[in-house]
């Protein structure tokens, strides 16, 4: 088996039928600014479908996350609710209506927050590993880890190739936003490479404005569980200045893939310590090309406004230099437009950039990066997993047709309170499910 064998596989997550606009990430400006809105779940699955047919078309191997269930009924039993299903979603939205919008809330699309992936090639063990992400700053995300082991331990069930971890634990110190604040760089997918890990603050540490989501001792303790070498290891922080302007995950101001690391000038507290030490790590592996947009050309509230960075990074079949593929928010944003057009005009590391329309992920402040979540597999563990979800264009017509006949081309927040909307989402999601051929998540 040649390193040329490993790929890059993107699991985007599978936009669920409560995909609603809630406003309850804190931090994050769009889904802030649009809160109360009406969505369009319809659409705005048919859309992450299509970005996967798109990748399918031009010969990646493309995988996909089925949402999780929602309403999730356990915690609105736990708050407190009792009764019948209809007589908790009824309770809820009269007295917390800010616990029915969690109980509800379809975030788990965001797939790059699902875990921290570690390939084979950077681990001692030789195994794939997962470490489900706790999302504990966020009440409606830190419900997802229970259901997103369940689904990785699913899929990933040969424990000779894959290690799937649970969350951390359920404490600020150890806040964890999974591969959103994490990037591995290599020569090719299928070699040794060097991962870095992204984080806001340090346990115990107090920091002012919006949230600092990843802890470095949330980042240190994946890393140990992933039995990483320390020598190909670097942890980095987060600029405060990002995050204060709504860049809540480092993949709202960095992306990087193979030799690449695309960034804005304010992504890191130490621009020239994190290049020096991912330089350091890299020795005798590869070269690293960084490719740094200035504040000048690009200032950071465009950045944030555009998802520039929040875009999929891609070695494109058959083409020399890499593809970045963007949200058309990007092409509508003046200086992020130009700043795109002169790059691929230079002779970098990224010759192409596509936009791909997800404007109802968008909205909720999640942009393509943010809707995948990139395992590194070799052929074997690629056969090893369940087939179900990987998909060609027969599986996505399949799921689209689940989508068309039961997804709402219109949800407002007041919809949650409707007893009936969640026996749309069961039926929906088992829908879903029964096209990957994981009855079994129901």
């Amino acid at each position: 088996m040649s390193l040329h064998d490993t790929v890059e596989v993107n699991f985007d997550g599978l936009i669920g039928p409560s995909h609603n606009y809630g406003g309850m990430s804190d931090g994050n400006l769009a889904s802030q600014g649009n809160a109360g809105e009406v969505s369009n779940p319809r659409e705005a699955a048919l859309q992450g479908l299509e970005k996967m047919r798109l990748l399918v078309k031009a010969g990646f191997v493309q995988g996909v996350l089925p949402p999780l269930e929602r309403p999730n009924l356990g915690f609105l039993a736990d708050a407190g609710f009792g009764g019948s299903d209809k007589q908790m979603i009824e309770a809820a939205a009269k007295s917390e209506p800010r616990l029915l919008k969690a109980a509800y809330s379809a975030s788990s699309m965001w797939t790059a927050n699902a875990a921290t992936v570690s390939p084979s090639a950077d681990t001692t063990d030789g195994r794939l590993h997962f470490s489900a992400a706790n999302l504990s700053s966020m009440l409606h995300r830190s419900l997802e880890h229970p259901e997103t082991t369940t689904t990785l331990a699913t899929l990933f069930e040969d424990d000779g190739a894959f290690g799937v971890h649970g969350a951390l634990p359920m404490h600020e110190d150890f806040s964890d936003e999974g591969a959103a604040n994490h990037v591995r760089l290599c020569r090719e997918h299928g070699g040794q490479g060097v991962e870095l890990f992204v984080y806001g603050r340090e346990a115990g540490e107090s920091v002012t404005g919006f949230p600092a989501r990843q802890t470095r001792l949330a980042s240190e303790s994946i890393a140990r569980s992933h039995g990483l070498h320390a020598e190909r290891t670097v942890l980095a922080r987060q600029s405060a200045k990002a995050i204060n302007a709504g860049a809540f995950h480092n993949d709202v101001v960095c992306v990087g893939t193979l030799d690449t690391l695309f960034f804005h000038e304010y992504a890191f507290e130490d621009t020239e310590g994190t290049l020096a030490a991912l330089r350091d790590a890299a020795e005798g592996l590869f070269e690293l090309k960084p490719v740094m947009v200035p504040d000048a050309e690009v200032p950071l509230a465009d950045a944030i406004k555009s998802y520039l960075f929040n875009s999929q990074l891609l070695q494109w079949p058959g083409e020399d230099r890499l593809v970045l593929l963007a949200p058309t928010e990007t092409q509508e944003t003046d200086s992020t437009r130009a700043f795109c057009e002169r790059m691929v005009e230079g002779n970098g590391p990224i010759g192409r950039v596509q936009y791909v329309d997800v404007r109802q992920s968008m909205r909720n402040g999640g942009g393509p990066a943010c809707l995948r979540l990139r395992v590194v597999m070799t052929p074997d563990e690629r056969a090893s997993m369940h087939q179900g979800v990987l998909l060609d264009e027969t599986k996505i017509d399949a799921l689209q047709d689940v989508v068309r006949a039961t997804y709402r081309d219109r949800l407002s927040v007041s919809d949650l309170a409707d007893p009936a909307f969640a026996e749309e989402c069961f039926a929906a999601r088992a829908g879903l499910l029964s096209a990957l051929g994981l009855e079994g998540l129901v």
